[in-house]
């Protein structure tokens, strides 16, 4: 069945005249393939009371402000990046979670091994800077004391034959070589009095600088794997980010869960907002930020909302090239959020959204 032009008459129809409504996008295509279908074709006396009432559907460009329209929900989807099977469920469908509350928990028995693993690594690491950081134990300092205390002693002692020797030689007694010996002694004696000596301050100082400095990199890296090997194991432990309702639990216990694959989905009371479409001509009545009222089915009352997002692409509610002629069938998705403490909306639940007028 051929489809009349917009603003034309088609076979049996009267020329479209300003106040009267036809069928025009969607409606008009689902009305002509319920009348084209064989099963579903109307009696004579149903198109004639159809026709009417598909005429005055039709007439979804309101004119006096008042928009129909639906609740749309902004799902809150909690899934895990690391893939694992589910060892714990926390929540049911329909259960109303708190902010924080357990989620569910992936077996972690790998992860666990790791944190552990790395946790003995950040303890070894510090353990060593530590040390570096410090100077020798006290047996060790005591070791090299003594070590001092006999080289200087031992230097004494080979002082003394020196200046003794010195005596003999002058009255003749021994030879001059004896001299040269006692010399070398006291210059051998002297040397490990030195070297102990050294040793001594250096056992009291810490390590080097570049050694202290390599450690903490050391300890800072260990650090970093064990952040890491946390991550993984919070990662297979989720909680609810924000309070809500539980709308779908996707996988029960016992069930391998692929990375990135949503277990619990939760549909968080300020996630959910009216929707609505508003015509090209009417579009500079809407503002972000303009208040609105929304009303439903069912509701104890008004729900009061503003405009929270005005779509900055037009859509067509008919698939017709763009012309002059089809101008009124370009409209502009908006969106309106119901304030704090309002009625709670469902998603796809049926709403009537009049927004309020601006001087």
């Amino acid at each position: 069945m051929s489809r009349p032009r917009a603003g034309t008459a088609g076979p049996g129809m009267a020329a479209r005249r300003p106040g009267m409504c036809w069928l025009s996008g969607p409606a008009y295509d689902r009305a002509m393939r319920r009348l084209s279908h064989p099963t579903q074709r109307p009696s004579c006396f149903s198109a004639v009371v159809l026709w009417p009432l598909l005429l005055c559907a039709a007439c979804s460009h309101p004119d006096d402000g008042i928009y129909p329209g639906y609740a749309e929900g902004e799902y809150v989807r909690l899934a895990s990046p690391l893939p694992g099977t589910l060892a714990r469920i926390d929540l049911r469908r329909g259960d109303l979670a708190a902010a924080g509350a357990p989620a569910y928990v992936l077996e972690q028995a790998s992860e666990t091994a790791a944190r552990q693993e790395a946790q003995s690594r950040v303890a070894r690491a510090d353990a060593v800077l530590a040390d570096l950081r410090k100077g020798a134990r006290p047996d060790e300092l005591a070791a090299i004391g003594a070590e001092l205390r006999a080289a200087q002693a031992a230097l004494a002692l080979s002082r003394a034959n020196l200046e003794r020797d010195r005596k003999l030689v002058a009255a003749q007694f021994i030879s001059r070589s004896r001299l040269d010996q006692d010399a070398t002694a006291v210059r051998s004696d002297s040397a490990h009095a030195d070297e102990a000596a050294a040793r001594l301050r250096t056992a009291r100082k810490s390590a080097r600088s570049d050694q202290i400095a390599a450690a903490a990199r050391d300890a800072d890296a260990a650090r970093a794997q064990l952040a890491q090997a946390q991550w993984r194991v919070d990662q297979k432990a989720q909680t609810v980010p924000a309070a809500g309702l539980v709308t779908d639990v996707a996988y029960r216990v016992g069930e391998f869960v692929p990375a990135g694959a949503p277990i619990v989905t939760v549909l968080p009371p300020a996630n959910v907002k009216a929707r609505f479409f508003v015509r090209e001509a009417r579009l500079g009545a809407i503002k972000l930020g303009q208040r609105a009222t929304i009303a439903c089915d069912g509701c104890a009352g008004p729900v009061k909302a503003h405009i929270s997002f005005i779509s900055p692409e037009a859509e067509f509610t008919s698939p017709l090239i763009y012309s002059n002629e089809n101008r009124a069938n370009l409209v502009f998705m908006v969106e309106a959020l119901p304030e704090p403490g309002q009625a709670p909306l469902h998603p796809g639940q049926p709403l009537t959204v009049t927004p309020e007028r601006t001087p």
